[in-house]
């Protein structure tokens, strides 16, 4: 008992740590898209609506690092802020995924 009580803990002090870094990373990810967007001429508004979502809400979230750009939309998102999708993808996979960035790409993005 007391080693798989051990095990729970160090899970949780593992993923507690992890959290504020992903955190972070995940609002290095949405500056960065909010300079794309902005670059491109475009609103939160008028992002969410070429996007073809119903609030532009999500785009905040994803901007302040509280939300991900969704995989299966990471092509439309490139499309709309006028970059190519397999830079964009392999771009944000630096912040959201790091350890599989580096794993495919090498440790420099």
């Amino acid at each position: 008992m007391k080693l798989e009580r051990d095990q729970v803990n160090s899970a949780e002090a593992r993923q507690g740590k992890a959290v504020p870094e992903a955190r972070l990373l995940r609002k290095q990810a949405g500056d960065w898209l909010k300079a794309r967007r902005a670059a491109a001429g475009l609103s939160q508004v008028d992002l969410a609506a070429k996007l073809g979502l119903k609030y532009y809400t999500f785009i905040s979230q994803v901007e302040n690092g509280f939300s991900r750009v969704p995989t299966e939309t990471m092509q439309a998102w490139a499309t709309e802020l006028g970059l190519d999708p397999s830079a964009f993808a392999k771009h944000l996979l630096v912040y959201y995924e790091p350890e599989l960035h580096r794993l495919l790409f090498g440790t420099k993005p």
